[in-house]
């Protein structure tokens, strides 16, 4: 990953995230995320009754698509995705989305923490 790419996930940006729904089908919704360089992890902030935690509960390991625009330029982050409601992960998500949005997250009761295991990423314009 060129630093060009790593200070464009840093932005304060909005992302799609893209799940499979249990019948096979794309649930695309507007996310905001972090980006862990050193761990290769997205993590996105939910709460367990949402459509995007249930689909990763319903298969876990499965994929997952995070897409950064901003004008012509985009980074997406692809692989693997899983989703716990362990509290050290949980915050470990909290302190990164803080940093990067200046602003804590909301604190919903059933938060729950996705984990995006990146192996691929594509960008243009970066």
């Amino acid at each position: 990953m060129t630093p060009a790419i790593a200070a464009f996930l840093a932005e304060p940006h909005i992302a799609t995230l893209t799940t499979m729904r249990p019948g096979g089908t794309p649930h695309v919704v507007p996310v905001r995320f972090s980006w862990d360089h050193a761990a290769r992890l997205a993590r996105v902030l939910t709460v367990a009754t949402s459509r995007k935690a249930r689909s990763v509960a319903a298969d876990p390991g499965g994929p997952a698509v995070l897409c950064q625009p901003d004008g012509f330029r985009w980074a997406t982050l692809e692989g693997t995705v899983t989703i716990s409601a362990d509290p050290t992960r949980i915050a470990a998500a909290v302190g990164r989305y803080t940093a990067r949005y200046r602003t804590p997250p909301p604190h919903p009761p059933g938060r729950v923490v996705l984990e995006i295991a990146v192996d691929r990423v594509r960008t243009l314009n970066l």
